[in-house]
């Protein structure tokens, strides 16, 4: 899906479309809503409930809304704790979009990596929130210049991409192209206060910047896997023992949920078709046998708790 844009190309000449807008006030006083409660989605809700504020989580499903509220409220305690001023805040869950951005200073689209869903998602969002709201998604590799077909005020919406908080809190922003500078500046300020930590993808780049190191790092664990060269269980072995970290990158993928690594997988091979296509098919064959990770019980590993003991 070559677009014209990769590494940078006409990325100026799109910022210099942009146009200034109101930042949203009194955002002490507003709620931050994430669409999605899924893994990530209820994580970033999670962080912006660490202030004192408030934190809306939307999802359809009503499994999905009761145990994103639960884990937020579980896990909140031990969380503000770690941050300096932090002080518990609220969740809510709610089923109805319109309700659920209204009055939010912040709304961050965490679905599943489908362009359809993101252009319908962000055309939503930008006829029902507030005026003065910031738009933001947390795609893992889709640039939110792509979501742009039905959004009216293209200034408000941003790429805001977090990893697996509150353990891994580096945050990626990207402009969408047309995001005003003001917009970029505000959140590099104000998201440290929240327990997370912005940087910059100062040109337009599929997977931003550490992400898309380690989609390379991924790509390759499953080709040594597809290829029968190794385990899963052996290469996180190895891979803790020469980095010195506490896991590994298949634990992290089960984690992270195989099919969400699969449709991030594609997306990158919809842009480069060079790509191998082992790692994909290793991925597709867990898949469609429903061993989605974590979230359903077994992935890579098969010692999690079910998906009904776990509330995933």
């Amino acid at each position: 899906m070559q677009t014209g844009l990769e590494n940078g190309d006409g990325m100026d000449e799109l910022m210099d479309d942009a146009k200034p807008r109101s930042l949203p006030a009194d955002r002490e006083s507003r709620p931050v809503t994430v669409i999605g409660g899924g893994t990530l989605g209820r994580r970033i809700a999670l962080m912006f409930s660490t202030r004192g504020g408030a934190s809306r989580i939307y999802d359809l499903s009503a499994p999905v809304r009761e145990a994103a509220v639960t884990f937020v409220r579980g896990t909140l305690p031990e969380v503000v704790a770690t941050i300096d001023g932090g002080t518990p805040g609220t969740v809510e869950a709610f089923d109805d979009l319109a309700a659920a951005v209204r009055g939010a200073w912040l709304v961050v689209e965490a679905v599943p990596e489908r362009l359809d869903l993101k252009k319908q998602v962000f055309g939503d969002l930008d006829r029902l929130a507030d005026a003065d709201a910031i738009l933001a998604s947390n795609s893992s590799s889709y640039a939110s210049r792509m979501f742009l077909d039905q959004v009216t005020h293209p200034e408000r919406v941003l790429n805001m991409h977090f990893y697996m908080p509150p353990v891994t809190n580096g945050v990626d922003l990207m402009s969408s192209g047309h995001t005003d500078r003001a917009i970029l500046d505000l959140l590099l300020t104000e998201l440290p206060q929240f327990g997370v930590f912005p940087f910059e993808a100062r040109k337009q780049s599929t997977g931003f910047i550490y992400n898309r190191v380690w989609a390379a790092i991924k790509r390759e664990a499953l080709a040594v896997v597809a290829e029968g060269v190794s385990t899963p269980e052996e290469f996180d072995q190895m891979w803790m023992i020469n980095l010195r970290t506490k896991i590994g990158p298949f634990r992290m993928m089960d984690r992270v949920g195989l099919d969400v690594a699969l449709d991030i997988e594609n997306h990158y091979a919809a842009e480069n078709p060079h790509l191998p296509n082992s790692p994909r098919e290793l991925l597709q064959s867990y898949v469609d046998a429903s061993n989605l990770g974590v979230k359903s019980g077994g992935g890579f590993y098969d010692d999690y708790p079910s998906a009904a003991e776990s509330g995933s």
